[in-house]
């Protein structure tokens, strides 16, 4: 009898659920254009001159870096001696 109760249930669960539902199509998907790369273009002499400073520039303050933490390492090793 509880099985029977319980498949009755479930038949009338799945044709009420069923009813009345239509089956939906999704729309269309988008098309998505993406325009040509555009071709490649050396780029000045003037931009390569203006990198090569940058680096330079970017390995001295670096170079300075290195030599402040050096001087408050030994500072530091300094203070802890006295």
């Amino acid at each position: 009898m509880n099985k029977s109760l319980v498949l009755a249930s479930l038949v009338a669960a799945v044709a009420l659920s069923a009813c009345g539902k239509k089956a939906e199509t999704p729309p269309p998907a988008a098309v998505v254009v993406t325009p040509a790369p555009a071709p490649m273009v050396e780029a000045p002499a003037s931009a390569a001159v203006a990198a090569g400073a940058a680096a330079d520039a970017a390995s001295g303050a670096a170079a300075a870096a290195v030599d402040a933490a050096k001087d408050a390492a030994a500072k530091a090793s300094d203070a802890v001696k006295k």
